[in-house]
């Protein structure tokens, strides 16, 4: 999972990607707890993914990615105004763009998990100040539900 994981914070996906994501770490969940004997049959058959959440009671790893992004926003949006990073966060690229649909910035997904636990238009910027009331949007996109 560390491995996986390393630097998600800063990932701004599709949801295509989402979803191959889902799909890989259902992948390696079948490997690791291998076939179940069926009870009608008598024989192996690979396991459902109700089965493979049932007994994997971990969050899964679009909601710990969520979450992990959600707290590394926070952080920087409490960086000052001088720190490089909060400037790339508000800045507006300069130049020309291709002709083509315009990519998801990492703030989009931010604001799109922040949509998902019920802070719609919410100045997410003035909420990450405190500390404690960010915690809450945090740990709810943890515990929502992805399909």
């Amino acid at each position: 999972m560390p491995v996986v994981l390393y630097g998600c914070e800063t990932w701004s996906w599709t949801l295509w990607e989402e979803r191959k994501l889902l799909v890989f770490e259902n992948m390696v969940l079948r490997r690791i707890f291998g076939t179940r004997r069926d009870d009608v049959t008598g024989e192996g058959r690979r396991l459902h993914n109700e089965e493979l959440n049932d007994l994997y009671s971990s969050p899964n790893i679009v909601r710990v990615i969520k979450s992990r992004r959600m707290r590394w926003a926070g952080h920087v949006a409490r960086m000052g105004e001088e720190r490089g990073v909060y400037r790339v966060l508000l800045e507006k690229p300069e130049g020309r763009r291709l002709l083509e649909r315009p990519r998801r910035r990492w703030v989009d997904n931010i604001r799109m998990d922040l949509q998902e636990v019920g802070c719609r238009y919410m100045d997410w910027i003035g909420l990450a100040q405190d500390r404690d009331r960010w915690r809450t949007p945090v740990s709810a996109v943890m515990n929502m539900r992805v399909p």
